[in-house]
């Protein structure tokens, strides 16, 4: 049975949610829980019959957003340095923290260490799409800068993640830029673009609309251009949404269409709402890392938990290993 170590005091609200998200959770999916964080506050949020369900590990030190990530090393009673442990130990097979990202990043890279062949660890994050999937995106925000043969290693694993964990077959693998032709985009994505040409599954450069359009199932790109598409994707839906109650007030003969078209914004919100994505798997660690939303309700945290389940039995890595070293030894 496959177990998934879960920071319990990480988020924004406390354990409240977190545990009522590993609850909701275990109704669906039969799964080993162990819950890590202040036991004191954790076991009265425990209806009695899911006690003997679900494991705590005691742990008093919690990282806070105001700390700095590289902080978290050196607290070794930290609830997120412990969850990362049972991982690294062997007792867990997977992690879901909604605390300090920087913090959860640096310490599964440094403790559980990146995959044989992999540089550099990515982001994912899924995009909504108008024909109803959902595309792949990253990196969107393990790393501020990055190399070609980093953005060539995101793509192989995140077609990877879109074959054995989403169940696409034969995924579309685009490469982000600022035009469709090969000699579109900056140093880094052009020599990128060569490096990637033969690859299975590249359909060459994308633009920013292609995300949404259906047309490739996973976009690759640096950090810091990822998780601007994120956060500006976030941005447009929520003010949009905002105008439309705006237009409704001051123009009552459109309420009708506004209201329709309301509903439209609403669903297209839900559709990226981290709630309902759950959270972003870091991809090329030795195990499974599922980042949340510091702002985690329950329905976010049980969202993770199943991303993390998924993750764990499609057995992801060993899949990215092959594709790493089918590649590797196709440039050698």
């Amino acid at each position: 049975m496959v177990k998934i170590a879960i920071d319990a005091m990480g988020g924004d609200f406390g354990p409240e949610p977190i545990v009522k998200g590993c609850i909701q959770a275990l109704k669906t999916k039969n799964f080993t829980p162990i819950l890590v964080g202040k036991k004191s506050e954790i076991l009265p949020l425990l209806p009695k019959r899911y006690r003997d369900k679900i494991s705590i590990i005691e742990a008093d030190d919690v990282i806070s957003m105001s700390d700095a990530a590289t902080d978290a090393v050196k607290r070794k009673e930290s609830t997120i340095y412990k969850a990362i442990n049972l991982v690294k130990n062997g007792e867990a097979d997977g992690i879901v923290s909604a605390g300090h990202s920087g913090a959860t990043m640096t310490l599964a890279t440094l403790r559980l260490g990146r995959l044989k062949g992999i540089a550099r660890p990515a982001l994912i994050t899924f995009m909504p799409t108008k024909v109803g999937n959902r595309t792949v995106l990253l990196d969107v925000g393990a790393n501020v800068d990055s190399k070609p043969e980093h953005l060539v290693q995101f793509a192989i694993m995140g077609g990877c993640y879109s074959e054995f964990v989403m169940g696409v077959k034969n995924p579309k693998i685009g490469l982000l830029a600022n035009g469709e032709e090969d000699s579109k985009g900056n140093d880094v994505t052009k020599t990128a673009h060569k490096l990637l040409k033969n690859q299975k599954g590249f359909i060459g450069n994308v633009e920013g609309g292609d995300i949404f359009n259906g047309s490739c199932d996973v976009v690759t790109c640096d950090g810091f251009v990822g998780n601007l598409v994120l956060k500006t994707t976030e941005g447009v839906a929520s003010t949009i949404s905002g105008l439309i109650k705006d237009y409704i007030r001051k123009s009552p003969i459109a309420i009708t269409g506004a209201l329709l078209m309301r509903k439209v914004f609403k669903l297209l919100k839900k559709d990226i709402d981290y709630a309902e994505i759950g959270g972003a798997p870091l991809i090329g660690i030795k195990s499974c890392v599922i980042i949340s939303h510091g702002k985690s309700n329950a329905r976010a945290i049980e969202n993770a938990i199943y991303q993390a389940i998924n993750y764990v039995d499609a057995d992801v890595n060993q899949h990215i290993l092959a594709k790493i070293q089918e590649y590797n030894q196709k440039e050698k």
